[in-house]
């Protein structure tokens, strides 16, 4: 039965290996989504440990994001603002384990996503 798993993981492998810069962004911010929408619904089914593992997870991921800026550029200012924003969020959320903290990183999240989303397509032109 490891079969089906197998191949689905070697998918997803081939899937971050064959990748440009732009699309493993985007599945970051895709994961990052993903992890924080865990984390919500751990908090409510009051799973303090899940939440905590995921929360670490999106943070995790914003910090690789941060550590890729490129401060030639003055938008990268920016964008660490909004980076160091949402750490904050994080961190107040993961103390407090408050999914009303959490569900506004994740609009944060999806608006960053969609951004990066519509920059693709502008750049594929």
């Amino acid at each position: 039965m490891a079969m089906p798993n197998n191949a689905y993981a070697q998918y997803n492998r081939n899937k971050i290996m064959t990748a440009s810069p732009q699309e493993l962004t985007l599945m970051l911010y895709d994961g990052a989504i993903k992890f924080c929408n865990i984390a919500i619904n751990a908090c409510e089914e009051k799973d303090i440990q899940k939440a905590h593992d995921n929360i670490m997870k999106v943070e995790r991921i914003i910090e690789e994001f941060q550590m890729t800026l490129d401060f030639k550029y003055p938008v990268a200012n920016d964008f660490n603002n909004v980076y160091n924003y949402i750490m904050g969020r994080l961190r107040d959320a993961n103390i407090s384990k408050d999914k009303e903290i959490l569900e506004e990183v994740s609009v944060h999240l999806h608006t960053m996503r969609d951004t990066w989303k519509e920059a693709m397509k502008l750049a594929a032109k």
